[in-house]
């Protein structure tokens, strides 16, 4: 999860979001390049007097002040469709969790398990034991395996939501009457947090997402929810 004074992203739990932070660093250097550039030409302006009048018509410099902005754009757009295309791909998932977004609370459904339906409050702070995060966590955990591609069918009952675990690279909108879908693979063990990221009423950031998860052998021996 993210920290006080935390200023880059959250380290990368599914190779989704590993792929999206590398796009983030290259997108940034070429950003700092740009900057770096138009600054540099900034300061010539303002410090060299302009006496020179055979630039009144430089074809050569036009020329290259249109190409280079169209090379730079193809640098960006080509790996962002690239990860666009990944998020997209659903390979044969091993386990589907349907997520209901509510005002202001989700509602889980493993349908590979019966059915198996239970809903997810935020704990009230007079419920928090130590070591629990405030406005974070929840009375019951969704629990996932490791390392085995999860679908996550999700949809809405009453307003706009939006489910999202950022070190998961994880967000689809959950609205009413329409059924989205997601898939992860998550790299390593561990409990994961996450927000409605929807403004959906009074109650926004009061309906928060854990994942809870868990090796995959440990998840095939045996009930793991405690409800």
């Amino acid at each position: 999860m993210a920290h006080a004074a935390q200023v880059g992203l959250q380290d990368a739990t599914s190779p989704i979001m590993e792929e999206l932070i590398t796009f983030h660093d290259h997108a940034l250097m070429i950003i700092f390049l740009i900057c770096f550039l138009v600054l540099y030409a900034l300061f010539l302006t303002l410090t060299t007097k302009l006496t020179n009048t055979n630039i009144s018509d430089a074809q050569e410099m036009e020329t290259v002040w249109t190409i280079l902005p169209a090379i730079i754009l193809v640098l960006i757009a080509l790996p962002s469709l690239r990860i666009l295309y990944m998020t997209d791909e659903i390979n044969d998932p091993s386990l589907t969790i349907k997520s209901i977004g509510h005002q202001w609370y989700w509602t889980y459904e493993y349908t590979d398990y019966g059915g198996l339906i239970f809903n997810s409050y935020m704990l009230p702070p007079l419920f928090l034991e130590p070591g629990d995060l405030r406005l974070l966590d929840v009375d019951n955990r969704v629990v996932l395996p490791v390392e085995a591609p999860i679908r996550m069918m999700i949809t809405s009952q009453d307003v706009l939501h939006s489910w999202a675990v950022p070190t998961l690279g994880l967000k689809t909108d959950a609205i009413p009457g329409r059924l989205n879908q997601t898939t992860f693979t998550a790299t390593r063990p561990g409990v994961y947090y996450g927000q409605c990221s929807e403004i959906c009423g009074a109650n926004h950031s009061f309906m928060p997402i854990v994942l809870e998860l868990i090796p995959l052998k440990i998840f095939e021996m045996g009930p793991v929810f405690t409800l």
